[in-house]
């Protein structure tokens, strides 16, 4: 707490997790009954902070989650999440013996890699999804290879959970998009029956991330996979379906000083801000070492600070960043700025910054505090 209280003083995330309980309703208003929630708490999820967000998950009943790597699963392991957690990446084959330990479950990338884990000495069967390759071609074994897709399913040290594949633009509504999307989802499905026409237990599926839930919801599956849109963000895209998601991250900072400037000095590195009158400008104690992009500098971007919304201006630094404050009445130190919220929506920011909201959201670093809030 000691920690948090310190951070908060310079540049913090506060987590409503009251919205995060709210986009997993909305979430489940939209699938069938039957389908679950595998929450995708990957990359610190999305920058929101993986314990913080897995306990509240698991809190409201969420009891399958999602990571990117083998650390991440061992990290939410040692702060006591409950159920079952997929890594969906690659773990290297001497890690393998972890994946054990800690109850989680891997990802078989591809045959090749289903081959080399056969080979280990484990003392027990490895806890299992396989991955097939649709089109996305990035993992997976390509569901055209149906012969080494058996074999794997054959192996007598995988205990298959699950199958599962990934829609890459699920996102678009273009006709050559949709066209290519439910290609995608016929061959998984086809490809699927003729495992089970072999006598093969193909476990839980899956194969619909947030646009896929919210473009193709028709799609039935065992499982549905959100990311962003559990977070209450979207990316500049239409959707077929809507719901009423809201953001459940803010990133806030502080004044740190206030000066005044004359008509011709510039500000921060470069000079590359002249003031074309006399202003009064604050710094504000967060920069591009916080995970605020660089590339927002001199973008005509908001702030909010006492009501009113301020400019940046200059180039951002590492650990800080300058902003006009000239039209805002009593500015001092120590007042509150927030940079992404409820009057600074991330997709705006995301926007400026030419880039989609999951990164945005995954560039926020470590040493920015995570403060939960819940009514």
């Amino acid at each position: 707490m000691e920690k948090q209280l310190i951070m908060q003083h310079r540049a913090w995330v506060e987590i409503d997790l009251d919205n995060l309980k709210n986009n997993i309703e909305q979430i489940k208003s939209v699938i069938p009954k039957k389908c679950k929630i595998m929450a995708i708490v990957k990359a610190n999820a999305y920058g929101h902070g993986m314990v913080e967000i897995s306990t509240k998950l698991n809190e409201i009943g969420i009891q399958d989650f999602a990571v990117a790597t083998l650390s991440e699963g061992i990290t939410l392991r040692e702060n006591n999440i409950k159920g079952n957690i997929l890594i969906l990446g690659y773990t290297p084959l001497e890690d393998i013996k972890y994946v054990e330990k800690y109850d989680l479950i891997q990802t078989i990338v591809d045959y090749e890699y289903a081959k080399a884990i056969e080979e280990l000495k484990l003392d027990k069967k490895l806890k299992v999804h396989i991955k097939i390759n649709t089109g996305m071609n990035r993992i997976g074994e390509c569901y055209k290879n149906l012969d080494d897709i058996k074999k794997i399913y054959e192996m007598k040290n995988l205990e298959i959970l699950g199958t599962y594949s990934h829609l890459c633009v699920a996102d678009s509504l273009e006709p050559k998009d949709v066209e290519f999307t439910n290609n995608q989802i016929n061959n998984f499905f086809s490809c699927i029956d003729k495992i089970k026409e072999s006598g093969h237990y193909v476990g839980k599926i899956h194969i619909q991330s947030s646009y896929g839930i919210l473009n193709y919801s028709n799609v039935e599956c065992d499982f549905v996979r959100p990311g962003i849109i559990m977070y209450g963000a979207y990316n500049e895209c239409q959707t077929k379906v809507k719901i009423n998601i809201r953001p459940v991250l803010s990133l806030k900072s502080i004044i740190t000083s206030v000066k005044q400037i004359q008509k011709g000095e510039t500000v921060s590195y470069g000079r590359t801000f002249m003031a074309n009158e006399n202003k009064k400008i604050a710094a504000v104690s967060i920069g591009y070492g916080d995970g605020y992009p660089r590339n927002l500098s001199n973008k005509n971007v908001k702030v909010f600070v006492n009501g009113e919304y301020a400019e940046i201006i200059g180039r951002i630094c590492m650990d800080q960043l300058m902003i006009d404050v000239t039209n805002i009445k009593n500015v001092n130190p120590g007042d509150v700025v927030e940079l992404i919220g409820e009057q600074i929506p991330v997709e705006s920011v995301a926007s400026k910054a030419d880039t989609i909201t999951n990164e945005l959201l995954c560039r926020l670093g470590d040493r920015l505090g995570r403060i939960a809030k819940s009514e």
